[in-house]
């Protein structure tokens, strides 16, 4: 053990300092303690015996501190000392503290001491400066790094090789889908010279890159030479499948899926992401020229380099390989399905679904390893965008298909979320309600699309409300706001409230019910956003709550409406509604008011009520109803408002 702890001599120098540091300022107090008390005890006369018997007590020398303090322990070795301190011996200390500069000892300690104390004090600095030199770093202030810009990138030594390598790749790659295009077009060579000349040209490219990779200096070129030559063998092996028919479809993609993995798999074993992403893009930027257009080929074969991609990126976290191969199919499919125009075709239409079902499954299994990856969860909120794109040229059924599937496939993820980390399922639900919404939009028309709507919105409130998931709770607001939208439109319109018009039974029933859905969704929301903490209570939050309860209004009022016009058809039947109209909003606010003694936001809404029920009396039926109508409203509207007050005051005075 004595050994070990010698191996660190300038941690033991620096303890062993302190120690001594430490004892000096312990002796300093006892002394400061002993001068208090003997200041405060009474001065006696003492005899001349007495005195002359201390005197040769006071004149002997006190021991050395040595005798008297605490010997350290045997394991930890003699600090390490200056040169100075090593040639003088180290000054003994005396037992007794320091007396008081009115004591009789004090003169004789000083002519006995000074020599001691003050090599005692000129160690104890000499051990400060050297922990302050080990220990003590100087401050040093923030200083960020200085921007380098795109000139000074371009100056640096083997930067302009690399920029010069790489656009003499992107240039040569472009040069043979160029003369591919023109030796078709001038009818030059034959097909099958042109697809082996293309497979030779794209092996020696390889073949000169992987040479040219055994010495440092040049593998910069053979980066952009191995690129080149891969996407040179993947466009031929297109040009073969689609231009020249030499290889049927399967067979041409799992050549085309081949070489994507081997040029991606020679990225990964150069540990390169740029020479990865330059194979991407190599394979995908020029394939549309091959193809002759956006096909559903062209959407295949880009599939192929995403299927391929996915061992890379589950092995290395290149977000630039997961953007360069996830993106490319999705809007190869979006402008075909463009190109293709109404009605669509079968081959578009699975190209789309292979496209979202492969970006999802791929951004599914790389947020699984690597959860909150920016890129893969980007590719996972735009993955549905083509499928549903697609629905909207098809007819009617084929389009809810279409469009039903993909949300039950991202909604049955979203419900398996408490197995995904991070913002996978919110993410995935999103998704899963837009397709929902498309799935309601195109299925439903008329009244019953709005009432739809809005009961989907109730039931996502309830859902937000067992999950505590805010994504149902927002998607809910969603469906209401599209849904009561509608309905303001074409279900329960305000001409409702002020025109009379004779309207279909079928027409009343339809706004009954949209009516009620509005009710109902505008006590779900605020309600279940307020147990999710979202929302706060009325008295300190009014302005969502008032914004709900105008909603409710509205509702409740249109449901009094159509359904006393169903039961008294014509004016009458307008008439008597909108006198119940009043009068319930009135028994509501007693109801309210009564209930809310005790509950402060029930007693802010039963006020609200009343301020509604009477501008309503005065704004509306006084002008619009007329005879009994009009007496009826106030005269029962007065006495409510009379009793609720009194009742109200009872209740406020007994409390």
């Amino acid at each position: 053990m004595l050994i070990a702890m010698t191996t660190d001599g300038d941690v033991l120098l620096r303890l062993a300092g302190e120690i001594d540091d430490l004892g000096a300022r312990l002796a300093r107090v006892g002394t400061e303690l002993r001068t208090v008390q003997s200041a405060a005890e009474p001065q006696h006369e003492e005899a001349p015996e007495q005195a002359e018997q201390q005197t040769p007590q006071a004149e002997e020398a006190p021991p050395p501190v040595s005798e008297q303090a605490p010997q350290p322990q045997a394991e930890q070795p003699a600090p390490q000392v200056p040169p100075q301190a090593q040639q003088a011996p180290q000054p003994q200390v005396p037992q007794q503290p320091y007396p008081h500069p009115q004591h009789q000892q004090y003169a004789h300690y000083q002519q006995q001491y000074p020599q001691a104390q003050y090599q005692q004090a000129q160690y104890a600095q000499w051990q400060q400066q050297q922990y302050r030199q080990q220990y003590q770093q100087p401050y040093r202030p923030y200083q960020p790094a200085p921007k380098v810009s795109l000139a000074e990138k371009l100056g640096k030594e083997g930067a302009g090789s690399r920029l010069l390598a790489w656009i003499g790749g992107a240039v040569t790659l472009l040069g043979i889908v160029l003369f591919l295009v023109l030796a078709i077009q001038r009818g030059w060579f034959g097909p099958l010279p042109r697809v082996i000349g293309g497979a030779v040209l794209g092996a020696a490219l390889i073949g000169i890159g992987l040479r040219l990779h055994r010495t440092p200096a040049g593998r910069t070129g053979a980066f952009a030479l191995a690129a080149t030559g891969i996407g040179a063998l993947y466009l031929d092996a297109i040009a073969a499948t689609t231009m020249y028919e030499y290889l049927p479809a399967y067979a041409g993609l799992a050549l085309g899926l081949l070489i994507a993995v081997g040029g991606l798999l020679l990225a990964v074993r150069w540990k390169s992401s740029l020479l990865a992403t330059a194979v991407v893009l190599g394979c995908v930027v020029c394939a549309p020229i091959i193809t002759q257009g956006f096909t559903p080929q062209l959407v295949a074969f880009l599939l192929v380099v995403q299927v391929a991609s996915t061992p890379v990126q589950l092995r290395q976290s290149w977000p630039s390989v997961a953007v360069a191969a996830g993106i490319p199919p999705l809007v190869a499919s979006v402008f075909s399905t463009a190109f293709a125009g109404l009605g669509g075709s079968t081959a578009n239409t699975a190209a789309a679904l292979a496209a979202g079902g492969v970006g999802l499954a791929l951004a599914l299994i790389v947020t699984a390893k690597r959860p909150g990856d920016a890129a893969a969860l980007a590719l996972l909120a735009v993955a549905p965008a083509p499928s549903l794109l697609a629905a909207l040229f098809l007819p009617k059924t084929p389009a809810v298909l279409v469009t039903a599937s993909v949300a039950l496939v991202l909604l049955a993820v979203w419900a398996a979320g408490q197995w995904l980390d991070g913002w996978t399922g919110d993410l995935a639900g999103a998704a899963g309600l837009v397709a929902a919404l498309q799935t309601t939009m195109t299925l439903f028309d008329g009244s019953a699309r709005s009432a739809i709507l809005i009961g989907e919105g109730v039931l996502l409130a309830l859902v937000a409300l067992w999950t505590k998931k805010h994504v149902a709770l927002f998607g809910g607001l969603g469906f209401t706001v599209i849904g009561g939208m509608i309905a303001l439109v074409f279900d329960v319109p305000p001409t409702l409230f002020f025109l009379i018009r004779n309207r279909p039974d079928a027409d009343l029933v339809a706004a009954f019910l949209v009516a009620l859905a509005i009710l109902a969704v505008s006590i779900t929301l605020p309600w279940v956003a307020h147990r999710l903490g979202l929302f706060k209570a009325a008295a300190e939050n009014v302005v969502p709550w008032l914004f709900a309860g105008v909603c409710g209004l509205y509702g409740a009022g249109a449901m009094v409406l159509c359904g006393a016009m169903l039961a008294v058809p014509g004016r009458s039947g307008f008439l008597i509604g909108h006198v119940v109209i009043t009068v319930s909003w009135t028994v509501a606010a007693l109801v309210l008011l009564v209930r809310g003694i005790s509950a402060v936001n029930l007693r802010v809404i039963g006020f609200v009520l009343v301020g509604a029920a009477v501008l309503k009396l005065v704004l509306f039926d006084l002008a619009a109803l007329d005879g009994l109508a009009r007496v009826a409203a106030f005269l029962i509207a007065g006495l409510v408002l009379l009793g609720a007050g009194t009742r109200y005051a009872k209740l406020v005075a007994s409390r």
